[in-house]
């Protein structure tokens, strides 16, 4: 695990073990679970509260212009989530280009993020993100994984993502997470 891969080494920020973990073996998995789960825990509220949430318009205007709209954002997020866009487990997540001029989707297996790098093209910045692996729906939706990615927009807290798209919009780095 990381604690032992760590063990005696001077001690780094988990959003900094991010971006060499594939060549770290117990960082890319432990530490990469980490970060993704904190991450995920942190962008999401009760029902009603998310309800009350919604993009800021610095986001939705990023959102237009890389995707066209909400719901083509939405439906691309989807289509990446569905069953075998990502092979087995992984993470589906929008970030912001490493140059800041877009919004992207990408689907990452295990426990990967586009903050590492060959994960992806290039190093990208997550602003919100779920988790497609069998234990975060499995209990509710048994095999429906669309059906818990439709639902999981009920719980987005667009407040935390518009924070998060702000951070990563000013610093060009990931957003740090508890823990």
């Amino acid at each position: 695990n990381i604690n032992k891969a760590t063990e005696g080494k001077p001690e780094v920020d988990i959003l900094d073990l991010q971006l060499n973990a594939l060549e770290a073996g117990p960082v890319r998995n432990s530490g990469g679970g980490h970060y993704n789960h904190a991450f995920f825990w942190d962008e999401m509220a009760p029902p009603d509260q998310a309800a009350k949430t919604k993009p800021s318009p610095e986001l939705e205007a990023m959102i237009n212009k890389s995707f066209g709209s909400f719901d083509e954002m939405k439906a691309a997020f989807e289509a990446q989530a569905a069953p075998g866009a990502v092979f087995g487990s992984g993470w589906v997540w929008v970030c912001l280009s490493s140059d800041g001029e877009e919004l992207k989707i990408v689907g990452t297996p295990n426990q990967d993020n586009p903050l590492m790098k060959g994960v992806a093209d290039e190093v990208m910045f997550p602003i919100l993100g779920i988790d497609v692996w069998e234990h975060a729906y499995y209990l509710k939706y048994q095999n429906r994984r669309p059906e818990y990615v439709s639902n999981w927009w009920n719980v987005v807290n667009w407040d935390k993502i518009n924070e998060n798209f702000t951070y990563v919009t000013e610093k060009k780095a990931g957003v740090p997470v508890r823990g």
